[in-house]
């Protein structure tokens, strides 16, 4: 391994940008400073020797890393500057991957989270944390809004805070208060706690930090195993708890997966598989419009917010959707209006390499049709019945109902 001379990286304190002691001796020793505009516009020419380049960070960072690691292998003294702590959502982690961990020395300042939580005099140890810099969905804050009760959210031009609002907004997710924290640290630092309607409209600084805190929990607790009757649902139009159970079972969901619940009915499993892929993506697809409106109440409900509802027919209704690890097909693939739909096929295109693909089928030529389209394909299969029985009251004593036998058919694509 070439030799390196350590690159020293110095968080700068948010606001102010004021360099610590030790970062103006770093500088004055400097042959390369790094940094964005606004950090070297903060360092004056008096502090950084006449003969060291500057070089700003200005668009895609590999040329700025290889610059980075020619200087320090021909043991030049090179310092990043960086704004609060580097390892917090800063450059530190992207250095470390590149030049080693072992070849930087890291001075850390505040980090904007901690100056934040000392604002508004709120212990972080349970904080959730959330990017959406560069982002072009909301998946991570949706996830945070799942698990946590207190979030920070860093933001960008597009990803404003009224934009954040939006998405709580159409998420239903107004049980979360929030506050704007602006220019913290500087001499014309804002803080504005504000409605999530308040925002339309509103003009923030650029740099700008969101404290979400909830206010209330939802109506039921998100867990596996929700019963039946806590559910909105129409005409029966739910897989029940048993099969759900196994459904989710045989499903395998990972916590970062991505899920597709085709026919999502009341949205029952895309509600309970989001528990399990805290850190994915759900879809819920249906193409009714009154059961998709009662998908988005029992995520209402239930603070399922990382569930996306997607109304349209299949299979046209996927174009678009992120290639799915995980398919489940409750409907859609049985009964008179479905019999020359090419749902299956295209599922099974979609799904990704080693993904599972599970089938509830209660008709038999639907069964039949699934197993012969896996079979075709080559995929490891199987099939469960499951048929459970249900107490229900009879003659002032309980007697069990039976439900409707169901096939579980599950499916790997290799």
């Amino acid at each position: 391994m070439t030799k390196m001379e350590p690159v020293r990286i110095i968080g700068l304190s948010p606001g102010s940008l004021t360099p610590s002691g030790s970062a103006k001796e770093a500088l004055a020793r400097a042959d390369l400073v790094v940094g964005g505009k606004r950090l070297l516009a903060a360092c004056p020419d008096s502090l950084i020797p006449e003969s060291a380049h500057r070089l700003a960070i200005a668009g895609p960072l590999n040329p700025i890393i290889e610059a980075v690691r020619k200087n320090a292998r021909k043991g030049r003294k090179v310092v990043v500057l960086a704004d609060g702590d580097p390892l917090f959502f800063g450059i530190g982690k992207r250095l470390g991957e590149e030049l080693g961990r072992e070849n930087l020395l890291i001075e850390p300042s505040l980090s904007t989270v901690q100056l934040a939580a000392a604002r508004l005099a709120l212990p972080w140890q349970h904080m959730d944390f959330v990017s959406l810099h560069g982002r072009d969905d909301f998946s991570p804050l949706y996830a945070a809004l799942v698990r946590a009760d207190l979030i920070a959210v860093f933001t960008d031009a597009v990803n404003s805070p009224a934009e954040v609002a939006r998405a709580l907004l159409e998420r239903g997710a107004d049980c979360f208060s929030m506050t704007v924290l602006e220019n913290l640290g500087a001499a014309d630092e804002m803080i504005r706690p504000l409605a999530l309607w308040e925002t339309w409209g509103m003009e923030f600084s650029p740099l700008n930090l969101i404290v979400l805190e909830r206010q209330y929990p939802p109506e039921i607790a998100l867990s596996l195993g929700i019963p039946d009757h806590f559910y909105l649902h129409q005409k029966n139009l739910i897989t029940k708890l048993p099969v759900r159970a196994a459904g989710l079972a045989h499903l395998g969901v990972a916590p970062d997966s991505t899920v597709w619940d085709l026919g999502a009915g009341c949205g029952s499993v895309s509600i309970e598989a989001s528990h399990l892929a805290r850190r994915g993506r759900v879809f819920a697809v249906e193409r009714n419009k009154t059961r998709a409106a009662m998908i988005r109440e029992n995520i209402r409900r239930t603070g399922a917010w990382l569930v996306d509802v997607v109304l349209g027919e299949m299979p046209g209704a996927l174009e678009g959707l992120p290639e799915p690890d995980r398919i489940f097909i409750g409907g859609g693939l049985g009964g008179e209006s479905n019999q020359d739909t090419a749902l299956l096929e295209t599922a099974c295109r979609k799904l990704k390499p080693r993904g599972r693909v599970v089938v509830h089928c209660i008709l038999l030529d639907s069964l039949h049709a699934a197993k012969d389209h896996f079979q075709s394909l080559g995929w490891h299969f199987g099939v469960t019945q499951l048929q459970a029985s249900a107490t229900d009251s009879l003659a002032g004593d309980l007697r069990f109902k039976a439900q409707n036998p169901v096939f579980v058919l599950w499916a790997e694509k290799p």
